[in-house]
């Protein structure tokens, strides 16, 4: 085990090893039992029991920087965000959302409207409605710019943890992998790329009800691989199942433009946020049937095995290049601060 740091660095909010370490000896402190799913399974939000259905819980706070982005902005962020985590709980229809908004003093009121604007058109998209929130205003350096918290509730009929894997399950990732991450960072570094490097960023209830409809009990386990990217949310499944994990490198759906960048800037897409893809786990027999319903929809299209989990090595995420094996090591430092 690491040893404590006295003081916080952005590489305690990257989504790897340093934040999860924090969470560990910090924030479980907080945890009580529940009937069902809570804060000690460290899981995209809580499932509590309500009669023979299930409440599920999620929060999320957004610092993307900057806040407007090709292919997106704050506001769609933190509807999607949500959205999306409640989603990969197998809660797909969203009971409502809370906004919880934290402005600095001069702010400029026409760039408020806009980031208000495409939240709204955001849950509208995904059917779920903001129902509440809240809005503090700190002084100048106080808070850079804007700052959002979303938090949403929804019922589900069965909850899908991230700790279901079991050797033999395939992995399936929605889409290409690192769109999200890599249009921050060309924003930001006014990268020059041939294409179009756009975020990735959407809801994505109406693609993972499509993949429960088709494979059933047979979906095992979700994950959005938000922070740390693919390869951080690959990390926790394997240690959480208890399984390993090998990465058909060649299989990897990866953009042209974002590999370009990633080789510009020297960063993983395997590492790197996406905001509109999920990994869905499935046992073997159902893959092809959760395949054909992810890419009859419009945000699956480009749905691909990626992974199969074995019973060696159980932690372990190992990238098989088509020419040799390799270890993959978990995201640890803050490769991409601020990116979601």
């Amino acid at each position: 085990m690491d040893k404590p740091v006295a003081k916080i660095g952005l590489k305690h909010g990257s989504g790897g090893r340093a934040m999860r370490q924090l969470i560990e000896d910090v924030f479980l402190t907080l945890a009580s039992p529940v009937d069902g799913i809570g804060l000690s399974a460290l899981d995209d939000g809580a499932a509590i029991r309500v009669g023979d259905r299930w409440l599920v819980v999620t929060t999320d706070s957004h610092v993307v920087h900057p806040i407007f982005f090709p292919g997106g902005d704050i506001g769609r962020l933190s509807v999607s965000g949500t959205v999306n985590d409640l989603a990969m709980m197998g809660a797909t229809e969203p009971l409502g959302l809370t906004c919880a908004v934290v402005l600095e003093d001069g702010f400029p009121r026409a760039d408020l409207e806009r980031v208000v604007a495409s939240m709204r058109e955001t849950a509208r998209e995904a059917n779920a409605p903001i129902v509440t929130g809240d809005t503090k205003v700190m002084g100048k350096d106080e808070v850079d710019g804007i700052v959002l918290n979303t938090t949403g509730v929804a019922l589900a009929e069965r909850v899908v943890s991230d700790a279901g894997l079991r050797a033999g399950d395939l992995l399936i990732v929605t889409g290409t992998i690192g769109d999200h991450g890599m249009a921050i960072m060309s924003r930001r570094h006014d990268l020059r790329l041939e294409g179009d490097l756009r975020s990735d960023v959407a809801p994505l209830n109406g693609l993972v009800r499509e993949a429960l409809r088709a494979g059933g009990e047979d979906v095992v386990a979700m994950k959005d691989p938000t922070r740390g990217g693919v390869a951080g949310v690959l990390h926790e499944m394997a240690a959480k199942g208890k399984v390993g994990i090998v990465i058909d490198e060649t299989a990897l759906p990866v953009r042209d433009e974002v590999r370009a960048a990633g080789e510009m800037i020297g960063i993983d897409p395997l590492l790197v946020a996406n905001e509109g893809k999920a990994v869905i786990a499935v046992r073997a027999r159902a893959a092809d049937k959760v395949l054909a319903a992810l890419r009859a929809h419009p945000l699956g299209a480009s749905a691909t095995v990626i992974a199969t989990a074995i019973a060696e090595r159980p932690g372990a995420v190992i990238l098989d290049t088509g020419f040799g094996k390799r270890m993959l090591a978990e995201p640890e430092g803050e490769l991409l601060p601020r990116i979601c």
